[in-house]
């Protein structure tokens, strides 16, 4: 099932309290896709916006696993709407459990004297000239049949590299009919944390927190452009790892910028 199905799909089961489930494809290994479930629950807290307002902060919590090919249903509650800002939170419920709870901040534009560009680029090749991800056939995660990675800087997971930073590029493998803030929130979840390549042997790991914050304004792309990645692992121990990624489009300009906490279970 294609990505702005799922996008649809998720609306019309909010709306209507419907159960919705997520097919193996966009799984990693029992569960769902991290980056998917953001996006769902994203989705569904947009649609209970009143007003021309953006995503400027999202904060989700990986509370518990959400499988794959079982049912759950969506809780969403506007915790505030102010003359600007609108902060929303929602719950991904399954058996019973919340499985992902999300909270977002949206804003609408404001006039302001305040002005301070970002500086920050990345320096790297095309995709083109970069390596690609495994396929599924090769040991990849189901999800990433969707995806397009190129591999810039870093290793595949379990590889017992020295590095723990990821550099690349992202897309989606079929271009959907739009990239809207829902699409990369998926594609900026689709990188393995940096710490896996670290391992010399196949371990889990899980994402607990990860918070994304939209930079604004930023230029239209088009469905077929890549994304950019930076990722550095901050510090990593006792079974745990931190994370922060810089995110931008094709025309060098920042996007978002990803903080992420990982549980390592090596």
């Amino acid at each position: 099932m294609h990505f702005d199905e799922l996008l649809a799909k998720a609306k019309l089961c909010a709306q209507t309290g419907e159960h919705m489930s997520i097919p193996t494809s966009w799984g990693q290994g029992r569960t769902v896709f991290g980056g998917l479930s953001a996006s769902l629950l994203y989705t569904v807290m947009q649609s209970h916006l009143s007003g021309k307002r953006v995503l400027r902060s999202l904060n989700t919590n990986f509370v518990g696993p959400l499988l794959v090919d079982v049912p759950f249903t969506f809780e969403v509650e506007v915790l505030r709407e102010g003359k600007s800002v609108s902060q929303l939170s929602a719950r991904l419920i399954q058996n019973g459990k919340v499985a992902v709870f999300q909270q977002g901040c949206f804003g609408a534009d404001r006039d302001s004297r305040i002005v301070v560009k970002n500086n920050d680029n990345h320096i790297m090749p095309v995709p083109d000239d970069l390596p690609r991800f495994p396929t599924i056939e090769q040991g990849a995660p189901n999800y990433t049949s969707h995806i397009d990675l190129a591999l810039a800087r870093g290793h595949l997971p379990f590889t017992g590299s020295k590095d723990s930073h990821t550099w690349g590029w992202m897309r989606f493998k079929v271009a959907p009919k739009l990239i809207s803030d829902a699409h990369l929130i998926c594609l900026v979840d689709a990188w393995p944390p940096g710490v896996l390549q670290m391992m010399d042997t196949p371990a889990p790991a899980s994402s607990m927190m990860w918070n994304l914050e939209f930079i604004h304004p930023h230029r239209p792309v088009q469905p077929e452009d890549w994304f950019a990645y930076q990722s550095h692992t901050r510090q990593a121990a006792e079974g745990y790892a931190h994370a922060q990624a810089n995110i931008w489009n094709n025309r060098g300009e920042l996007v978002a910028v990803s903080r992420q906490s990982i549980a390592i279970f090596d």
